[in-house]
């Protein structure tokens, strides 16, 4: 349901199967830490956007995987965490203990089969009966490439551990103030085996622990364009990372400052590789995952369609997938404002509202708030109230038809806006009520709101509260905040 669809040129989506080269690429398209967001629990299993679309595919189409590039930076690390395994399985075997010692025997002991992103934030503990504070780990496994290169063993960790191999230390690190990266880099040798050991501390605060390893090899846009030149259509995982944007973070690239962003646009990694495949002549589809809105507007000239699947959860590749296959008629709305670059933005330090969000936005948005697209069209009949005048403690009753236009069945999100007449400080528009509904191909259903004192209430200066005040007020109903999607009524509240 939290699909959004932003864009989608000519209905060229939904995809239709059947003799079909898709290529899947991007940074996004194969991770699935991304999509489990922040203050997250850890998921048995995650269904990568790479994974949905090849479970989606029929037996005579084909799929190409080719990553491209990374989320910001020139080189790409190519994980190669699959090629470890413990005596108990493959990935790392984890013991913890609930001291700092490792005092006694381990109180759990577990199978990590993905690159590690632990983090106490938000109350997660590393492993059921693991303290959120006081507590140690080790981890191992061994490592058995299947080419021989340079590997770059990477920890990224808010605590203290040390990093070994084949019981020589490597690498130690103890961040008191916010986590910082790690990094080893070794030869090694295809289908020799190397032992690794991770040893963990928590110090303070937050424990967050990241680990990953893979081979390190230059972005190389001319050969990934190359390698998908078969593809009828291209499918790009976009978009950032929490291993990007979060609280407190020691992440410094171009667009990223510690969790925060210095800018909206997309990665200009990845931009470059998205206009090398459009000149190719490739049809794009952009997934875009994020959790703060991405500065698109180059990307609505280059693609076929952009969805917006947000950090979607373990199961959100099966959901991107159903989206573009149309087994799912898409039905998300945007909750935020996606601009078209940090010019609309006014300044990160002016704390005044003006200009900011759609309630003082004067400019044209690339993508609207409460917008989002569907496979089928939605017809608005005219707004009925029960009343146009009312007092403060009276209800008002709202009914608006909503027509399924199209052929398709579908969900529409029903908004509801207001607006004081003549308040030129106050927001241009406000929402203050919404319904999701499912209208089958060609019916009519009356959707009914019941607005209180909450949903019309307005600030008043004159108290320095809010509180329902007399006035005119525009009622405004429509799919999106657009103010071409909206059709006005007017109410006086005595």
């Amino acid at each position: 349901e939290s699909m959004t669809l932003l864009m989608n040129k000519d209905n060229f989506l939904p995809l239709k199967r059947g003799g079909l080269t898709v290529a899947v690429m991007g940074p996004n398209a194969n991770d699935s830490v991304m999509q489990w967001g922040n203050y997250n629990g850890m998921p048995a299993h995650t269904v990568t956007i790479l994974d949905g679309v090849r479970n989606l595919l029929g037996t005579d189409d084909k799929l190409i995987y080719e990553q491209g590039c990374p989320w910001v930076e020139r080189t790409l690390i190519q994980s190669a965490f699959s090629q470890c395994k413990s005596d108990k399985g493959p990935g790392f075997t984890a013991r913890y203990w609930n001291n700092l010692k490792r005092e006694g025997e381990p109180v759990t002991t577990t199978q990590v089969t993905t690159p590690f992103r632990f983090c106490t934030s938000g109350a997660t503990v590393f492993a059921p009966g693991v303290n959120l504070t006081d507590f140690s780990a080790t981890y191992n496994s061994a490592f058995i490439p299947k080419e021989s290169g340079e590997i770059v063993l990477e920890v990224y960790c808010y605590g203290s551990g040390r990093l070994r191999v084949n019981g020589e230390e490597v690498k130690s690190f103890s961040n008191k103030h916010g986590a910082r990266k790690s990094t080893h880099a070794m030869k090694v040798q295809a289908g020799k085996s190397y032992d690794l050991e991770l040893d963990f501390e928590y110090l303070r605060s937050d424990a967050q622990l990241n680990f990953d390893l893979g081979f390190k090899k230059d972005v190389d846009i001319r050969k990934s364009v190359e390698r998908v030149k078969d593809a009828d259509i291209v499918i790009f995982a976009s978009g950032i990372s929490p291993s990007l944007e979060g609280e407190e973070m020691g992440v410094n690239l171009p667009g990223f400052k510690k969790g925060d962003r210095t800018d909206i646009e997309l990665p200009a990694v990845q931009r470059e590789l998205i206009d090398a495949l459009h000149r190719a002549g490739k049809k794009i589809i952009l997934v875009n995952c994020s959790g703060s809105p991405i500065g698109l507007e180059p990307e609505t000239q280059k693609c076929e369609a952009i969805l917006q699947a947000w950090y979607p959860g373990q199961q959100g590749g099966k959901a991107v997938a159903e989206v573009l296959f149309g087994d799912y008629n898409p039905a998300g709305k945007l909750p935020v404002t996606f601009y078209r670059n940090v010019s609309q933005l006014p300044d990160f330090e002016d704390y005044n509202m003006t200009g900011r969000t759609y309630r003082y936005m004067q400019d044209v948005p690339l993508f609207p708030f409460g917008y989002g697209l569907s496979y089928t069209t939605f017809g608005y009949g005219k707004t009925v109230l029960d009343k146009n005048e009312l007092t403060a403690g009276q209800s008002l009753k709202l009914t608006v038809p909503v027509t399924n236009t199209g052929k398709r069945n579908g969900e529409e999100v029903v908004q509801v806006y207001l607006r004081k007449q003549g308040d030129a400080e106050g927001p241009i528009k406000t929402l203050r009520a919404f319904k999701r509904v499912s209208i089958p191909a060609g019916k009519t259903v009356n959707v009914e709101f019941d607005l209180k004192d909450k949903e019309l209430e307005w600030w008043d200066d004159q108290s320095n509260t809010v509180r329902v005040c007399p006035g005119n007020y525009d009622i405004m109903v429509g799919g999106s905040s657009k103010e071409e999607d909206l059709q006005r009524t007017t109410i006086a509240i005595k």
